[in-house]
């Protein structure tokens, strides 16, 4: 089953994507002001491409998904900064997986963040990053009521000031 990602594009990505630029009133860019100086800061990641560590993680619903294509499974997982490759599994429909799988560095730069963190850029890398998968619900309902208050409780809990999107 091939599944049409741009079909069922949120109302706001959908002018970007067709090159009409965004709606009226959603022009201004979401903006907080970063307190800290990167130096000496704690910085997380977040990946969109539904990272999860095979050995004690469930897969995200693929299976619902498929069955429901207009459906993205709302739940997150914490991936350890220290996660051997090898362990790393994909779970995501609307992605080709293969070069994600072969380095999940390329979806989850948790090697990099490690490296700016030696060079004195950055204070330093929480021990756990979050993945979801991208896709999501039109709604959003998953996300705003469960999903987006438990990824700020853990991101609180490691004490991050600040976080990554690593879009898939």
């Amino acid at each position: 089953m091939i599944v049409d990602s741009y079909r069922f594009l949120p109302r706001s990505f959908r002018p970007m994507y067709e090159g009409r630029g965004p709606f009226p009133g959603e022009e201004a860019p979401v903006w907080a002001p970063f307190e800290k100086r990167l130096a000496a800061a704690r910085i997380a990641l977040l990946t969109s491409a539904g990272l999860f560590v095979r050995s004690t993680q469930p897969s995200f619903d693929l299976e619902r998904e498929q069955n429901n294509p207009e459906w993205g499974d709302p739940s997150w997982r914490s991936i350890p900064a220290n996660a051997d490759a090898a362990e790393i599994g994909v779970a995501h429909l609307h992605i080709n997986d293969e070069d994600i799988k072969a380095d999940p560095e390329i979806a989850l730069p948790a090697r990099l963040l490690d490296h700016l963190v030696a060079e004195g850029m950055v204070g330093s890398a929480t021990a756990e990053h979050l993945s979801v998968m991208g896709y999501q619900d039109r709604s959003l309902d998953g996300w705003r009521q469960e999903t987006l208050p438990e990824l700020v409780a853990k991101l609180r809990d490691q004490q991050a000031d600040g976080l990554i999107l690593a879009p898939a």
